[in-house]
């Protein structure tokens, strides 16, 4: 788990963000690794200073053979945000979650969020509710089933952003997404929970230009100062990378979180940035990762750990690679 940044952007001066730097464990992985490797150096490039504090402290992600550490308990997580209440520094402006698999850690996230917005109701919170994905069109869940009816009735209704992948809005909806206006539907289902913006950052859904690309949708829903609303949607193309990446979908929590506090009306740019952003740290780490390997050669876990300090210019001001288009 980890407690947040303090933005040093001209929009902010004196954030902080609370953010649970926590670790993914899905069996045959896209994403299995320690949050904090991919987010904290995102974040703090774009100006964000963190408090960590680490659900897990493993010696290494799970992508490798082995692995040491220990797990933080809700009893262990509490009396740490007990700590800091006494010394009053308990004020944050963003709250970042990701992989759980206990219930009631996760219900003692959800109250300290909701204290956290009692003290600062412009606290913006961001959700990755990892419980599953899909492999050969088959969903999977690699969280326990209990942690679902948790999501959906606790965490999802206090989040101001989340980002499930197909299957988890499909998990979170109860509706299963077939089509682009289907998802889109399932969105509105989602904004209807609570969050404002909902990203599904990826799908089995047919790419227009092709098999090699991954489908993600967006929506972002905004009030008017006459009490109105308007919601803007997006669909993004991605072309696929045939490797697997520690970290991907923490570093796209963390990277829309920077970049929607910076675009805050502009769901497009905020995700054109992110994704653009992930597109240069992937392929710096793939050119890296195969060099290593050698032609013809597999790359092993540490090869292809994320080049984050070495994307630094890219994460700072990514050139966009991958345009979003608004529906």
């Amino acid at each position: 788990m980890a407690l947040g940044p303090r933005c040093q952007d001209s929009r902010c001066t004196s954030a902080r963000a609370t953010r649970w730097a926590t670790l993914r464990l899905p069996k045959s992985p896209p994403d299995l690794g320690p949050s904090h490797e991919a987010r904290d150096p995102g974040l703090k490039v774009l100006g964000f200073e963190i408090d960590a504090v680490n659900s897990v402290q493993f010696s290494n992600h799970t992508g490798y053979a082995h692995w040491k550490g220990h797990v933080l308990n809700s009893q262990e997580l509490h009396d740490l945000y007990e700590g800091l209440k006494l010394n009053n520094v308990n004020k944050y402006d963003y709250v970042l979650t990701g992989y759980t698999r206990d219930k009631s850690f996760l219900a003692t996230v959800v109250d300290i969020v909701r204290e956290l917005k009692q003290q600062n109701s412009r606290l913006v919170y961001v959700c990755d509710p990892v419980m599953g994905d899909k492999w050969s069109g088959e969903g999977y869940m690699y969280v326990p089933e209990d942690l679902l009816p948790v999501y959906r009735e606790k965490v999802v209704p206090v989040a101001d952003i989340i980002t499930p992948n197909q299957f988890e809005a499909e998990l979170l909806s109860g509706r299963k997404i077939h089509s682009q206006e289907e998802a889109l539907v399932v969105m509105d289902m989602l904004h209807a929970m609570g969050p404002d913006t909902v990203v599904i950052t990826s799908s089995d859904l047919p790419a227009p230009r092709g098999s090699d690309y991954l489908i993600a949708l967006g929506s972002q829903r905004m009030r008017r100062p006459d009490g109105s609303t308007a919601t803007q949607r997006i669909r993004m193309e991605m072309r696929k990378v045939d490797a697997v990446f520690v970290g991907t979908g923490d570093l796209f929590a963390a990277m829309l979180l920077a970049w929607t506090h910076k675009h805050p009306d502009n769901l497009k740019v905020a995700c054109e940035k992110t994704v653009s952003a992930m597109h240069h740290v992937l392929q710096r780490t793939m050119q890296y990762a195969q060099a290593q390997a050698g032609e013809g050669q597999k790359p092993r876990p540490a090869q292809l750990e994320l080049r984050m300090v070495q994307s630094k210019k890219d994460i700072e001001d990514p050139e966009i690679v991958v345009q979003a288009t608004v529906l």
